[in-house]
């Protein structure tokens, strides 16, 4: 009876150890995040581009990103569902909204993903 229950015991011990292992990775922001905002972003949202006249917006470094737009916040940690950025990207917005306009790529759903998750878990200078 003691073999079974210690098997069991054991079982549920290995079960837990697995979970445990399928953490979402950390979404780095020089090595994740610049790359999707580099290659889709920073063609308009530099000191002297387009949407940088309009928003005052500049994800030239994450100190002006962080800073957001002559309207306030874009990126709000831990808050994917209300931060300014992951709204623009998913399209949760007005069509003319949505962010990238013009001749830009649009962010893959991955690159929007990884956007998500670095907003999600806190966005970190990493």
């Amino acid at each position: 009876m003691i073999t079974r229950t210690w098997m069991a015991a054991a079982g549920v011990a290995a079960l837990l150890a697995m979970a445990g292992c399928e953490r979402t990775p950390t979404v780095s922001y020089q090595k994740d995040v610049v790359p999707i905002l580099d290659q889709h972003c920073k063609a308009c949202h530099l000191p002297g581009q387009p949407g940088y006249v309009v928003s005052g917006f500049d994800v030239g470094s994450y100190d002006t990103l962080m800073k957001g737009t002559k309207f306030g916040p874009v990126v709000l940690p831990r808050d994917p569902l209300t931060s300014v950025l992951v709204m623009l990207v998913e399209g949760r917005v007005d069509p003319s909204l949505k962010m990238p306009h013009g001749n830009a790529t649009t962010p893959t759903p991955e690159q929007i993903k990884t956007l998500r998750l670095w907003v999600e878990q806190g966005a970190k200078n990493n």
